[in-house]
């Protein structure tokens, strides 16, 4: 391999490095938003207890919502580090594939469109859980407020 094929090869492989950064940011605030969904769930399991019957029933009715929120949440990480993983194997088989001289155009498509299509249903996912998150906001606010806060936002 000629250090001008290198050069090219590098050059290909700065979009996936700089995809795999931008994922990594989408990740943290992912995991936030998990931390934050898993810290709210044992809030409302401690004040379970302590309350009443008909605030018993908003509580569960959130912590429904909120193991939803983890599931997809949780979904939409795995997806989002498969993004990454995929991006990764791209830029190795860049390299494998410039050093040896193969010709894996075909392969290093479908990893590319594999990556993509795991990243969109990340952040679809994603959208998914704050959709869900306003859900729990109507139920935690008074019911007085909570019928002017859904027309607000509608």
């Amino acid at each position: 391999m000629l250090l001008t094929d290198l050069i090219t090869t590098l050059q290909l492989s700065i979009g996936p490095v700089i995809l795999i950064s931008g994922v990594g940011l989408i990740l943290l605030s992912m995991s936030n938003r998990f931390a934050r969904v898993i810290d709210r769930s044992r809030l409302l399991s401690k004040d379970f207890n302590n309350v009443s019957n008909i605030d018993r029933i908003r509580i569960v009715e959130e912590l429904r919502i909120l193991s939803s929120r983890a599931k997809i949440v949780r979904a939409a990480i795995a997806l989002a580090v498969l993004s990454v993983l995929l991006a990764a194997l791209l830029v190795i088989s860049l390299f494998l594939g410039a050093l040896f001289q193969m010709g894996i155009a075909v392969y290093i498509v479908a990893i590319f469109i594999l990556c993509m299509l795991s990243l969109v249903t990340s952040l679809l996912l994603f959208l998914a859980d704050i959709n869900l998150s306003l859900k729990a906001l109507w139920l935690a606010i008074p019911p007085a407020v909570s019928i002017d806060a859904k027309i607000a936002t509608h």
